[in-house]
């Protein structure tokens, strides 16, 4: 497949995209861009939620991830029910009855105003670096594919990619972002199931059947039982459930589409809706790893490898879907796409809605509609270069699953989120001292990271993997008790309330 038709491809799938924003943007206010007038139906950001959660990474990194992990990824499948279950049941109920569009103004109401910005500040660092690096994936591979062989710099495509995303968000906020997600989600669930179906009919079998051989060579193996290996399974159902929690519960780009919703209702039914989809998808994206290796293996294709001859998964979708057909490599490519457009525009309008409530305290200053709308559009556009100055830099250091990246990212930047939510919900009867918040959110994540580094020696061969998440948040914990008092008056008020 020549550069300049998967260029086609990727400017016809934008095309789709900004036709979407005109329609969902016209007489947008501010309200539509931080709330999405509070009028999405449920099912709609249900479906879409696919797409947004999936992101490229896992749109690459899941399948290519068979080929070393195999289908262990599913103990984490199954702890997003559990996640779910918690989000529906006590974050939702709680966001709703506070009428937040910030989740974390919470935190100012609970512990203070430097609570609420320590937390605001964590999600702005684990989205910007997580998100970015999504989106990084998505420029890479449209890089090597396009964009190189006609002698363009690395940088060129990202900044398309930004200024792209900047543009349709621009006005719609999360609105149009509601609504672009369903058109993520159909691609990339179509790009995997085309796929897996091309492979079938290329070697003359079912998928049943390549589940059946792929399972003699061991690839799908759900369960690790070495509780040493960083993917045992308890720890990886575990870790599914706090993932869940923590990087949708206590997200702001993930609760601000749940929050688009009528009422707690529709929000809970989007909410169990999603956990129950998540498992089918990810069901097919395994399933396509399992075809891939094995088209790999019955073909004789060489699975890409890195300087040290070592095989890189975030290569083997992409590199087997382009040596298949022009058919797949189209798919993979409007998969692709459609995956890092879903990553980056909730991203950068929840990074924007987080700066301006928690930071700027829109809602208490008495701003005009058109003070808000200067000010929001040039927050906007701050957080988009700081998005492509990440894209930018990070190319030198991309040598690894990108997926595992991400995970660890997320868990030393969400641990002091998980602490904080923890304690202000389950503690009724103390008072924090609001000042030593910062200093404990900080110290928290340097001693998980420590933890985890030295773990092997100090843990008998025991290895972290998110679940250092966990301690993350049980330290963060336990500094905020050491920092609080009892304090009689909040039990009372909390009778009242």
């Amino acid at each position: 497949m020549t550069p300049g038709i998967i260029f086609t491809v990727f400017v016809i799938y934008t095309a789709l995209l900004f036709v979407i924003a005109h329609f969902t943007s016209r007489k947008s206010n501010n309200d539509a861009f931080f709330k999405g007038n509070r009028k999405s139906p449920w099912f709609v950001v249900a479906y879409g939620m696919i797409g947004a959660s999936l992101s490229g990474v896992t749109f690459m990194s899941v399948p290519g991830g068979v080929y070393s992990g195999h289908f262990t990824y599913i103990g984490i499948v199954l702890g997003y029910v559990i996640g779910y279950a918690v989000i529906a049941l006590v974050l939702l109920p709680l966001y709703y009855k506070l009428n937040l569009t910030s989740i974390y103004s919470y935190l100012e109401m609970r512990f203070g105003v430097h609570s609420e910005r320590t937390g605001a500040a964590f999600f702005l660092l684990s989205r910007l670096l997580g998100s970015a690096l999504r989106m990084y994936l998505v420029v890479f591979v449209l890089y090597e594919y396009v964009f190189k062989a006609w002698g363009i710099p690395f940088w060129v495509p990202a900044i398309v990619f930004i200024v792209i995303i900047l543009l349709y968000t621009f006005k719609g906020g999360i609105k149009t972002v509601v609504w672009t997600d369903t058109l993520q989600t159909t691609f990339l669930i179509l790009a995997a199931v085309l796929t897996v179906v091309y492979i079938t009919k290329n070697l003359g079998m079912g998928i049943g059947d390549i589940l059946k051989a792929s399972a003699e060579k061991g690839y799908t193996k759900l369960f690790e039982t070495d509780w040493t290996h960083n993917k045992f399974w308890l720890k990886q159902i575990l870790s599914g459930a706090f993932i869940t929690i923590t990087m949708t519960g206590l997200d702001q780009d993930m609760m601000q589409k749940n929050l688009t919703c009528k009422n707690l209702r529709d929000a809970q039914k989007n909410v169990m809706t999603s956990s129950g989809l998540f498992i089918l998808v990810n069901i097919v994206f395994l399933s396509l790893g399992a075809a891939l290796i094995y088209y790999a293996q019955q073909s004789g294709f060489a699975l890409p490898v890195n300087s040290n001859g070592v095989v890189v998964n975030d290569k083997i979708f992409p590199s087997v879907a382009f040596s298949l057909s022009s058919f797949t490599a189209v798919v993979f490519v409007l998969g692709l796409v459609a995956a890092g457009y879903s990553s980056a525009d909730g991203t950068l309008t929840a990074l924007t809605t987080t700066f301006c409530y928690d930071f700027l305290h829109f809602e208490k200053k008495g701003f005009s509609e058109q003070q808000v709308t200067k000010y929001r559009k040039w927050i906007h556009v701050g957080f988009a270069l700081l998005y492509l100055l990440v894209i930018i830099l990070f190319k030198p250091f991309h040598n690894e699953s990108l997926i595992d990246m991400v995970f660890d990212i997320a868990g030393f930047t969400y641990g002091p989120l998980l602490g904080l939510y923890t304690f202000g919900l389950f503690v009724k009867n103390r008072k924090v001292n609001d000042k030593a918040v910062p200093f404990i959110a900080i110290a928290s994540p340097i001693i998980s990271y420590l933890l985890k580094f030295y773990s092997k020696d100090l843990l008998w061969g025991y290895q972290f993997g998110f679940e250092i998440l966990i301690v993350n948040g049980l330290l963060t914990f336990l500094g905020l008790m050491a920092a609080s008092h009892r304090d009689a008056l909040m039990v009372e008020y909390e009778k009242k309330d």
